[in-house]
């Protein structure tokens, strides 16, 4: 049985970039098929009682800094955790995103996703600058042309859907992996995942 997942993440997480290579390579080996949907999180956080980053005790805040450098260390993943851009407006590269995979599809999506969220963590890239979100398409070797489509309004209203859709679905924070209304938060929670899909 194939399994649709759906991805919900703000394209600036750094759980999201810790988990994000792994959940594609565990998505393609089951032969699940992933709905890209990066959502506004700062409206999933007002809806869910979450509350943004900056707006958390400093305990939370210093517990959050060390389990970055511990996932990052036991993954074996480059990471700053207090990257010079960030926090970071993260619409811009969610409608980009957003564009890629109504016009080149989940894969080239996916791609540009990786991308975006490891210029946040591992290169200190601005992914609210254009000439940066221009730089990842080519790097990807996608066309200049996805920047114009995630300018449209269209692309702004599909934007505000997953938003809802999130919101709808349960959602309380990012990354969240849902398979047939079943919530697994976070990237440490992609071995429950794969259980999942495996039909365990």
């Amino acid at each position: 049985m194939s399994h649709t997942i759906d991805y919900y993440f703000p394209p600036q997480s750094p759980w999201a970039y810790l988990g994000h290579a792994r959940f594609v390579a565990l998505a393609r080996a089951s032969g699940a098929t992933v709905r890209v949907l990066p959502a506004d999180f700062g409206q999933v956080f007002a809806a869910s009682g979450g509350l943004p980053l900056g707006k958390r005790a400093p305990q939370r805040q210093a517990y959050r800094l060390l389990e970055l450098r511990r996932f990052a260390d036991h993954l074996q993943m480059p990471i700053h955790v207090q990257p010079r851009f960030f926090p970071v407006q993260g619409d811009d590269a969610a409608r980009l995103i957003i564009a890629v995979d109504e016009a080149d599809g989940a894969d080239a999506a996916l791609g540009l996703a990786g991308a975006v969220l490891t210029a946040v963590w591992a290169e200190q890239r601005d992914i609210a600058d254009p000439a940066v979100l221009a730089q990842l398409l080519a790097e990807q070797g996608l066309d200049a042309a996805r920047l114009e489509l995630s300018r449209e309004p269209a692309t702004a209203r599909r934007y505000e859907a997953h938003t809802r859709a999130a919101i709808d679905a349960g959602v309380f924070g990012g990354p969240s992996y849902c398979v047939n209304g079943e919530i697994f938060w976070g990237q440490d929670r992609l071995d429950f995942l794969q259980r999942r899909l495996a039909g365990r």
